[in-house]
């Protein structure tokens, strides 16, 4: 009786792990996209733009257009730097989007650049006329380095922090 149980058991066991790879072997097939990956966005496809906005205050957009004949993702967030600044500029984690933004041709995406503390709280205050910025290859820096005016007057300090990248102009502003 003790090895019919076992037995039964097994087979229960067996049958247990045919189904789940079953399983496992349709969900695959099953992916949307996996054959036609869309491509992140680079340097090479794109514009990058800033320009000052009223509200809020001491903040900048920066604006990534496709210009590119196919989609491409904006994937994470810009990173940036100021003038001569030896390291990036901090990122707001709290801005995260739920997914990435996939620009089609001549679309755009939008960052916040938060530029100095409303309260002149923050050290090192000065004024930049450029912004280097390195688009995301997917996971990290994708090497690429983009040089773009700032508008004049702008005024930055220790402070400063980046969004990712938003759909929305409006959403890239919240934070």
């Amino acid at each position: 009786m003790r090895t019919s149980r076992l037995a039964a058991s097994a087979l229960l066991a067996v049958t247990t792990l045919a189904l789940a790879a079953g399983t496992s072997e349709a969900a695959p097939a099953a992916r949307p996209h996996a054959a036609s990956k869309t491509a992140v966005c680079s340097a090479a496809h794109t514009k990058l733009t800033v320009q000052n906005v009223s509200r809020p205050l001491n903040h900048q957009l920066l604006t990534l257009t496709n210009t590119g004949s196919t989609k491409c993702d904006a994937v994470a967030h810009p990173y940036l730097g100021f003038g001569n600044d030896q390291s990036v500029t901090s990122v707001v984690e709290d801005s995260k989007p739920q997914a990435v933004v996939t620009l089609a041709p001549g679309e755009s995406a939008y960052a916040g650049i938060a530029l100095s503390a409303a309260d002149g709280s923050a050290g090192h205050g000065r004024w930049a006329r450029t912004l280097r910025v390195g688009l995301d290859g997917g996971s990290g820096p994708a090497g690429e380095v983009v040089n773009v005016p700032l508008p004049a007057g702008t005024w930055i300090d220790d402070s400063a922090a980046v969004t990712y990248w938003q759909a929305d102009p409006a959403d890239a502003l919240v934070w």
